[in-house]
């Protein structure tokens, strides 16, 4: 069963430019991003495949994907 992205540009498609503008020009929001990306991937990844993993850590990733998003989103609008 597919899973819903939740990466930038899907989240953000109406700042594109502005996300590629900052991935390259920001260090910061490079890691950021990147972290970002390789955490929803993995929890796409688990919730695809059924891979046996508690509640509490899923809810823990999600939790930390949200909050680098926000992080991110901040950036990117100001």
């Amino acid at each position: 069963m597919p899973v819903e992205a939740h990466d930038l540009l899907h989240e953000f498609p109406e700042h594109a430019e502005k996300i590629a503008q900052l991935r390259e020009e920001s260090e910061a929001f490079h890691h950021l991003m990147d972290e970002h990306n390789w955490l929803d991937s993995h929890i796409r990844s688990l919730e695809e495949h059924g891979t046996p993993v508690s509640d509490f850590h899923i809810e823990e990733m999600k939790k930390r994907r949200l909050l680098l998003k926000d992080r991110l989103y901040a950036l990117i609008t100001n």
